[in-house]
């Protein structure tokens, strides 16, 4: 009887032995793509030609991956105006520009009369993308 036992037991510690090792790999999963938003303050919406608007933004991310580089873009489906980073960089309708800060601005300056919109695209190194739109009317 205690050698049956046993033998069930040593049977029952090699079968949990073979499925740990079955299940485990060599290699080390290290998560690189991150969710994130970008997080607006309120954005005036009535805008008269010549007139900037500040555009508060700040990137909020679930995790840190030292690899993970920005980029923003913009793209103006109506009317006129341009796009300016905190820095200075004046941005060219749907060319990318590094995004190094976590917290910035945009300036929008209008350059018609019309209703205005803006997309603002902020892009991951890993394909994620947020769409920003601002709608701009004639005060």
């Amino acid at each position: 009887m205690k050698k049956r036992v046993f033998s069930i037991v040593m049977c029952g510690f090699v079968i949990a032995t073979l499925f740990c090792c079955a299940s485990c790999d060599n290699k080390l999963d290290i998560q690189q793509a991150f969710p994130f938003t970008v997080e607006t303050m309120p954005v005036q919406t009535k805008i008269v030609k010549g007139e900037t608007v500040e555009i508060r933004c700040e990137l909020k991310r679930e995790g840190v991956y030292d690899g993970a580089t920005y980029t923003i873009r913009f793209f103006q489906p109506a009317g006129k105006g341009s796009l300016q980073l905190d820095d200075g960089t004046v941005f060219k309708p749907n060319d990318r520009y590094s995004l190094d800060k976590g917290i910035f601005r945009l300036y929008y300056t209008s350059a018609s009369t019309d209703q205005q919109t803006i997309d603002v695209y902020v892009e991951d190194n890993f394909g994620q993308i947020k769409q920003l739109t601002f709608d701009f009317y004639r005060e």
